[in-house]
């Protein structure tokens, strides 16, 4: 086991509550494609892992709300398995400290960024149910994400969408959203985006696309005005 991910398991496994056995699994998840001496990273991995949360959360919905038709459910399932949402739950556990990347993107915070630490959230379900089953990942599914399986559907509307009525209930101007870098190569590009919302502090975001580093640009804004 390579040291770096040796220092981190304990504490991985302390965040997901879980007992890692196959441990190159989840050395996988944590890591992102910019580490020069990696062969492989964790999108695999958050392929399978956005399935199975997707499987988890709308069962659970169908148990939830029997008198619900299918438009409901389905708003709430996008709502509750969107990137901003893995995000939370990534933040919630400090998922950021874990995430390995290059040493270039260390010193820029790419690894605490809201899109990156969404997808290896993901990640982690697809170790989780490959090294322990279906029952195990959905224990860790139904325990992160048991406050917003009950919030109301006003609280998971998308980070623009909120902020962009706040600012309208607020009588202010709508948010302005400006591209201020693009680095990267051009088939990885990472965006950085300002939010200026009225005179509060401008917010920044970063992301592989304008429109996630925007998200992630709201997503920043939210977290510290504490709207949400």
């Amino acid at each position: 086991m390579p040291r770096e991910f040796a220092n981190t398991k304990p504490n991985l496994e302390a965040a997901l509550g879980y007992h890692i056995k196959n441990a190159d699994l989840f050395r996988l998840a944590i890591t992102h494609g910019s580490r020069s001496k990696s062969k492989s990273d964790y999108q695999r991995l958050e392929f399978l892992g956005d399935r199975v949360l997707s499987l988890v959360i709308a069962d659970e919905l169908y148990h939830l709300h029997t008198d619900q038709a299918e438009g409901y459910l389905a708003a709430r399932l996008s709502s509750l398995v969107r990137g901003q949402s893995c995000a939370a739950v990534g933040v919630q556990l400090a998922l950021g400290d874990m995430i390995l990347v290059g040493h270039s993107e260390k010193q820029k915070g790419v690894q605490h960024g809201v899109t990156l630490v969404g997808d290896v959230v993901e990640a982690l379900i697809g170790a989780i149910y490959l090294d322990g089953g279906i029952d195990e990942a959905r224990k860790f599914i139904l325990r992160e994400w048991g406050a917003l399986l009950n919030a109301s559907p006003l609280s998971l509307k998308d980070p623009k969408t909120f902020v962009q009525e706040w600012a309208l209930g607020q009588a202010l101007a709508l948010p302005a959203y400006v591209v201020t870098g693009r680095e990267g190569l051009e088939h990885a590009p990472i965006f950085t985006v300002s939010l200026k919302v009225g005179v509060h502090d401008e917010a920044v975001g970063v992301g592989p696309s304008k429109q996630q580093a925007e998200m992630a640009a709201a997503q920043n804004f939210i977290a510290r005005e504490g709207l949400r």
